[in-house]
């Protein structure tokens, strides 16, 4: 089995849950689902797993194993535009675990500290004391209004793009040609230097993305290239990267090992103002959206220093 097929699979079976459904505004294929209550508000749902030896290795301090379990899935909550409100907790623990109460204290920690306490869950044990932890955390969320007042301190000419009202979460699909592609960090080298520990969830940069009209977003967890390719294929277009604008993880990385390796934990961002990171500084241009050209495929496309090109939507980490 290998995940992206896996994940192909469920997409084409769910594909028509929303027209079935009514409450279903987002089915499976986005960073969170997204489902409409009787009373007409969007709730924002996502869920993921932390494993040991997958997600961190075996000896990981126990609050950063805690911190990193909820962080995830408040990341994909922050690549919708997202605020998280509350969450979920499961775990299946070896038999024998020494530091369940530790475990769970620390979650309940980071749960408050993104604004998403842990409101239930269930716990399992099996196997023996080598058995691996795997914690599963599910995580609520509404369109964000925490960051937004920020606005009226940016300067005249970026006023006129804000939105009035709360926007409509931002899913994959809706970058267009004409995009500037945006990233909000560095990319590469996270599980070298313990990033994928201690990344900050992009809440207020999703927020406000997402408040000035963003087209596409989505969470960089299986590296730019895989990511992008996401993107490029849910919103029908071509995606050109240029190498050296790549704001890399660590001088030693090159570009090609660093939009592999995943774990990043930033936002990709299509937005049709060229300027954006201006007055949002953390993102940072590396690219645009264009049209597919006749008979072409949607992709992601690099062009390095020496203005050779790569395709690159497959490159990156993938279960298998």
């Amino acid at each position: 089995m290998r995940e992206s097929d896996l994940l192909s699979h469920i997409y084409q079976r769910s594909a028509g849950l929303a027209a079935a459904f009514g409450q279903v505004v987002v089915g499976p294929g986005d960073d969170c689902a997204v489902v409409r209550t009787p009373g007409g508000d969007e709730i924002l749902l996502t869920t993921d797993q932390l494993v040991e030896g997958r997600h961190y290795e075996p000896g990981t301090p126990i609050d950063l194993i805690a911190r990193k379990a909820i962080a995830r899935s408040v990341s994909d909550i922050a690549a919708m535009g997202g605020t998280p409100t509350w969450s979920l907790a499961t775990a299946c623990l070896p038999r024998g675990y020494k530091h369940a109460d530790e475990l769970f204290d620390a979650m309940h920690h980071w749960a408050r500290h993104w604004g998403c306490p842990l409101v239930g869950g269930d716990i399992a044990a099996f196997g023996d004391e080598a058995s691996p932890v795997v914690l599963g955390v599910t995580v609520g969320g509404v369109m964000g209004t925490r960051w937004i007042e920020e606005w009226r301190d940016l300067p005249p000419e970026a006023g006129a793009g804000w939105r009035e009202q709360p926007p409509k979460p931002v899913t994959r699909g809706g970058a267009v040609p004409g995009d500037s592609v945006f990233v909000t960090g560095s990319i590469g080298g996270s599980l070298a230097s313990g990033k994928h520990l201690s990344f900050e969830p992009r809440l207020r940069e999703g927020e406000l993305c997402a408040w000035h009209g963003a087209g596409a977003m989505i969470d960089l967890s299986d590296g730019l290239g895989r990511d992008a390719g996401r993107v490029a294929r849910a919103s029908g277009v071509m995606i050109e990267i240029e190498a050296v604008k790549l704001p890399l993880g660590a001088p030693t990385l090159v570009w090609s090992q660093a939009i592999r390796h995943g774990e990043d934990y930033e936002l990709l961002v299509a937005h049709g103002d060229r300027f954006l990171s201006d007055y949002i500084p953390a993102l940072a241009a590396i690219g645009h959206v264009r049209a597919l050209e006749p008979g072409e495929a949607p992709g992601v496309w690099v062009t390095d220093a020496y203005g050779q090109r790569h395709e690159v939507s497959q490159w990156g980490w993938d279960h298998e």
